[in-house]
């Protein structure tokens, strides 16, 4: 019994927002010493590059994992109608109180995108390009030994374990 190819498919989008790193469970002395120059009250801009990823088994009928145009189309509905040009902190209601981090961006894109799909389970990955130098990969939420943490955190191990790391 031969195993079906399966493939990663990649689009790729650039966007540009503004935001205003400031957390509403964080007092303003907490919000200035944790995000520094990014907490500015007239908040600053980016230029994004997000990069979406499906995966899945080419099927044997189109030899696609997934019509590209479908991509495409949740890209366009997802984030150039709702984040393009946009305030993320003023203009989009999942950040009115979740900080506007590239991480929960993130999240925002790979839950939207998902609502968009016909086969949501074919999603594997949402890459923000912040800055050149800064990029956050989500690929949903975080499994401890199995079971999906709903809050998408890690939870410390009884041990000295930095959780901050890969390894856990």
């Amino acid at each position: 019994m031969s195993q079906q190819p399966v493939a990663f498919l990649t689009r790729r989008e650039t966007f540009s927002a503004c935001h205003r790193l400031h957390s509403p469970h964080l007092s303003d002395a907490e919000n200035l010493e944790v995000f520094g120059k990014c907490n500015n009250l007239n908040g600053h801009g980016h230029n994004y590059t997000v990069e979406i990823s499906v995966r899945g088994p080419i099927d044997q009928r189109t030899g696609m994992v997934l019509n590209i145009t479908e991509l495409k189309d949740a890209i366009e509905e997802v984030i150039m109608k709702n984040l393009d040009h946009k305030n993320l902190d003023k203009d989009v209601e999942y950040f009115a109180k979740t900080p506007s981090t590239t991480e929960n961006l993130a999240v925002y894109i790979w839950n939207n995108i998902r609502l968009q799909l016909k086969k949501p389970e074919l999603l594997y990955e949402v890459k923000i390009h912040e800055t050149p130098k800064n990029i956050i990969s989500y690929r949903g939420p975080y499994a401890l030994n199995g079971i999906y943490n709903p809050i998408n955190k890690r939870i410390a191990h009884d041990s000295c374990t930095n959780i901050s790391s890969d390894s856990d």
